[in-house]
């Protein structure tokens, strides 16, 4: 079952960057400085881990997630780290209805969301990779040789498609900064 996209994602913004860049920090403090009538949305991912509470997602289990895929519930999903991410459909409908929607996506597979949302906006998180590193470790998710791979993957370019917006954020400083500039990125889109 393949979904209708009611929008081209001219409000969509695909969030990404190396693991450990702060991604979810910036959007729990995006959360907390929306206005109350402000249709700024941020999509939660669907995830065949356990996320504790530092991330927005949800549990499945590999056999649910399979589940939802083979009816469609997924605008996005990609697979990475022998883990399955998913965004949910449901990001069509806020789209249709004026939000500005935030998703937290991969790089790997933006060339995947573009296909699917060729008027979206990539935003990439970007650290200190001295930084990046004291954050991964500092998580316990993962093992030093996992770490490693990590850096050496952030630092690896990635396929922007043609006519795809990138705008990049610094998580350098205080994270509340890098926030703010979200923000006003969103709040942009709600304006143009």
């Amino acid at each position: 079952m393949t979904p209708s996209v009611p929008a081209d994602g001219a409000r969509l913004i695909y969030l990404m960057g190396a693991s450990g860049s702060g991604k979810d920090t910036l959007l729990r403090l995006l959360r907390a400085e929306l206005r109350g009538d402000e249709p700024v949305l941020v999509a939660h991912r669907y995830i065949t881990r356990d996320s504790g509470d530092t991330e927005d997602a949800l549990r499945l289990t590999e056999d649910e997630f399979g589940r939802r895929a083979a009816l469609g519930c997924f605008a996005l999903r990609w697979a990475s780290h022998g883990l399955q991410y998913g965004i949910g459909i449901e990001i069509d409908a806020w789209l249709s209805c004026g939000a500005a929607v935030i998703i937290n996506g991969s790089r790997a597979h933006l060339e995947q969301a573009h296909s699917r949302y060729p008027a979206l906006t990539a935003v990439e998180v970007t650290v200190d990779p001295g930084q990046l590193a004291r954050r991964l470790a500092g998580r316990g998710r993962e093992s030093a040789e996992q770490i490693a791979q990590r850096l050496a993957r952030a630092t690896q370019p990635f396929p922007v498609p043609l006519h795809c917006q990138l705008l990049r954020v610094s998580n350098d400083a205080a994270p509340e900064t890098a926030a703010a500039t979200l923000l006003d990125i969103a709040r942009g889109k709600l304006a143009a």
